[in-house]
């Protein structure tokens, strides 16, 4: 017989019941859509997590102050004033840099008309923007001028306005920060939290102004400075460039410990990509064992119809059919049903990952290839799994099969 023909067979031997190849099937359906939807869950879960860590700027490097020791105690990192605005001109000197902005932050009460919020209070520059990418919604971001000057200026995140109740209208309206009066010069696009922080929720002031009103100090110390790299290509040379840079001028030598540290952005993206890499490998594999568990499932059921075929197979035999034929006839039966599993599972998986994404926010994300191994793993399990039966039918002495009843 052609393959046709014994698909064609194996179909019409299927129909005849069809709630239990239904039921055989349901293994092979529920283990595919489990490996296409958990794949699915660990490709968009990086995905998110790479636009997160993306949104944080722009081929950025964080240098952060060190710490202080109290004690024989550690304080956080930044917590030592070993970073300068000085130290943030010289490094806007290097070549490659794009973008540096200073930061200094602080806590402060918030005030608009009869709304108020407690959030983080920034200080930084006007390169700020470039450097953590963020985007206007309306007014200005700060000017040279206002960083030079120590002007009372204020730009405020998306859900700092929201909470104060401001609007495109409130551009040059006037705020309180720590019961200091700032004029609103600006709102910024709303981006998003990322980790345990939210990127909307603060209040972006001239690092001058903010030294001036709230650190009550005249030095020139930040805790941390952020710097916009030109191209991904130039982040370990840049790299290399200000950390020689800021150990020349700290007067560190080359035995002893920095007062500062460096974290790369391309490291963070590349240890993200690797740790949900292997989570999804992790999950594709779970998933997989519901396949094999479909796969006992057929043996089982091919099994149970070579018992109740007996006399078929007999007859079969008796008028001419060789012991490969129905060695293809059982095995085309248990790949039919394992394909149509598979097929569905796919279905089924494709539908769960579109609405696992849209709950989650990281929208729906379709891989081809998860598509492919899942559908020749099935494949394979139609195979593994129909052998064994198709070889007891196939063995089964004609005259002993006649006889059976």
């Amino acid at each position: 017989m052609s393959l046709l023909e014994l698909v064609r067979l194996a179909i019409s031997r299927l129909g005849t019941s069809r709630v239990r190849s239904f039921l055989t099937m349901l293994g092979i359906i529920i283990g595919v859509a489990s490996v296409v939807a958990l794949v699915s869950v660990g490709q968009g879960a990086s995905t998110g997590i790479t636009n997160r860590i993306s949104s944080l700027g722009t081929n950025l490097l964080t240098i952060n102050a060190g710490a202080t020791f109290s004690g024989g105690v550690r304080s956080a990192a930044g917590s030592a004033t070993t970073l300068t605005l000085d130290d943030a001109a010289a490094i806007g000197e290097v070549s490659g840099v794009a973008a540096v902005s200073p930061e200094l932050s602080t806590s402060a009460f918030v005030v608009a008309g009869d709304l108020n919020t407690t959030t983080t209070v920034l200080g930084t520059t006007q390169d700020y923007p470039t450097v953590r990418a963020y985007e206007l919604w309306q007014g200005s971001f700060l000017t040279d001028t206002s960083v030079e000057q120590a002007l009372r200026v204020a730009v405020l995140g998306a859900t700092t306005a929201e909470d104060l109740g401001l609007d495109a209208s409130s551009i040059g309206s006037e705020i309180t920060v720590g019961g200091i009066p700032f004029e609103v010069v600006g709102i910024l696009q709303t981006k998003g939290s990322t980790g345990f922080s939210s990127g909307d929720d603060q209040v972006l002031i001239p690092v001058s102004t903010l030294k001036r009103y709230f650190t009550g100090t005249a030095s020139t110390g930040v805790r941390s400075i952020g710097v916009s790299v030109a191209t991904a290509k130039q982040m370990e040379t840049v790299k290399a460039e200000i950390t020689a840079v800021l150990e020349e001028r700290h007067g560190i030598s080359s035995t002893e410990s920095d007062d500062f540290s460096i974290a790369d952005q391309t490291q963070l993206l590349s240890t993200a990509t690797s740790i949900f890499g292997l989570l999804t490998v992790l999950l594709a594999g779970v998933a997989s064992i519901s396949l094999i568990v479909g796969g006992i499932g057929i043996m089982n059921i091919m099994l149970v119809s070579v018992r109740e075929r007996t006399r078929e197979i007999g007859i079969r035999k008796a008028i001419g059919a060789r012991s490969r034929d129905i060695l293809l006839q059982f095995m085309v039966e248990a790949l039919v049903l394992s394909i149509l599993g598979g097929v569905i599972g796919v279905l089924v998986g494709l539908v769960a990952s579109a609405l696992i994404g849209a709950l989650a926010g990281w929208g729906f994300v379709f891989n081809p290839l998860t598509l492919v191994v899942a559908t020749v793993f099935s494949l394979v399990v139609g195979v593994l799994f129909g052998v064994w039966p198709a070889r007891q039918a196939a063995k089964l002495n004609p005259i002993a099969a006649l006889r059976f009843e």
